[in-house]
C-alpha cells in the first residue's frame, strides 16, 4: 500500500463504520497470486468465433463461474480471487474485466429477450439494441495487465496498490460510507449507482468515471444474477483509492464521531445479532 497508508488508521476507521469485514483492493498485475480462487480455464470466444459459429456453448456452461460468486469464495476464505483471459468466468464478467470487446451478440439478447429456443431471457432490458447500447456505453477499459485480482487491503504490500476498493456490506454502515465520500470530496453527487451486472459495479463503472477524470463512488451488486453470491441486505460500496486513502485519513474529523453516529452503531449492533454474526 501507500506509504501514507497506515494500518491503524485503516483499522480503526473500519471500526468507526462498524466494519465486521474488511474491504477488497482491485488491481491488474501480470504476476499471479500464490494463494487464491480463480475460474476454469475456458477457451474465450469472440465475435468473429461468434460469426463462424465455432463458439463451444457446451463447453462455456460447463464452466459458468460468476465472478461475484469467485469473489464470494474467496472472501469465505480470505485469499485472493483473479480473473484472466484463459480464467474469465462468463462472458459477462470477461467484457466487464477488461478482457473480451467487444462483447457477443448472443449476450445483448441473454441481458433483454432472449432467442427461443436458443439464448434464454434474463428480461434486465427491453430490447437487444439497449443491451448493446449499453455495451457500448460502459466501453471497459482493456485489462492493462494479464490479471484482475481482488484482495483483502490488509494484504497489500507496498510494491502493489490497489486502484479501486470494494466495501460488502448492510444498508448502516453504507449509509456512512455515502456520506463521508462527500465529506472527503466537497462532491454531493459523490456517489451514483447506474445499472449493470455486479461486476460491472465494482470494476467497469468506478474505471470509467475514474478515467473521465471523475472522483466518484459506485453503490452496486443489485442484479439479481448475482445477489445469491452476497448476504443477505448487503451490497457493495466502490471507491477509487484517491478517495479511499481521504476516507482513512480524515474519517476523525466527520460524523464518524458524532453522537448520532453511535446510534447508528448500536444499529449495527442489532443487525449483527439478528443475522447471527456475534
Amino acid at each position: 500500500m501507500a506509504e501514507k497508508f497506515s494500518l491503524e488508521r485503516y483499522e480503526g476507521f473500519l471500526q468507526a463504520l462498524g466494519m465486521s469485514e474488511e474491504p477488497l483492493g482491485m488491481y491488474y498485475t501480470d504476476e499471479e497470486p500464490s494463494n487464491g480462487i480463480s475460474p476454469n480455464k475456458a477457451v474465450l470466444p469472440t465475435v468473429e468465433d461468434e460469426a463462424a459459429r465455432r463458439v463451444d456453448w457446451g463447453s462455456l456452461g460447463e464452466n459458468f463461474a460468476c465472478v461475484v460468486g469467485i469473489i464470494w469464495r474467496a472472501r469465505r476464505k480470505g485469499v485472493a480471487a483473479y480473473f484472466d483471459r484463459e480464467r474469465f468466468g462468463c462472458l459477462g464478467g470477461a467484457f466487464y474485466l477488461g478482457f473480451l470487446k467487444p462483447q457477443l451478440n448472443a449476450i445483448a439478447y441473454l441481458v433483454s429477450t432472449g432467442i427461443p429456443d436458443q439464448v434464454r431471457a434474463e428480461r434486465y432490458l427491453e430490447s437487444p439494441e439497449v443491451s448493446r447500447r449499453f455495451f457500448q456505453t460502459i466501453d471497459p477499459r482493456p485489462a492493462p495487465a494479464r490479471f484482475c485480482v481482488f484482495k483483502p487491503v490488509s494484504h497489500f504490500s507496498g510494491k502493489d496498490v490497489p486502484e479501486l476498493v470494494v466495501f460488502f456490506a448492510r444498508p448502516e454502515a453504507i449509509a456512512g460510507l455515502n456520506q463521508l465520500a462527500t465529506f472527503v470530496t466537497n462532491d454531493f453527487e459523490a456517489v451514483s449507482s447506474p445499472w449493470g451486472s455486479g461486476c460491472s459495479t465494482i470494476v467497469s463503472w468506478p474505471l470509467r468515471y475514474q478515467a473521465e477524470g471523475k472522483l466518484k463512488a459506485v453503490l452496486g451488486c443489485w442484479d439479481p444474477s448475482d445477489r445469491k453470491f452476497l448476504k443477505a441486505d448487503e451490497i457493495t460500496f466502490t471507491v477509487p483509492v484517491e478517495m479511499f486513502m481521504r476516507m482513512v485519513e480524515r474519517w476523525e474529523e466527520s460524523f464518524l464521531v458524532t453522537p448520532t453516529w453511535e446510534v447508528i452503531m448500536k444499529r449495527i449492533a442489532r443487525s449483527r445479532k439478528a443475522w447471527g454474526e456475534e
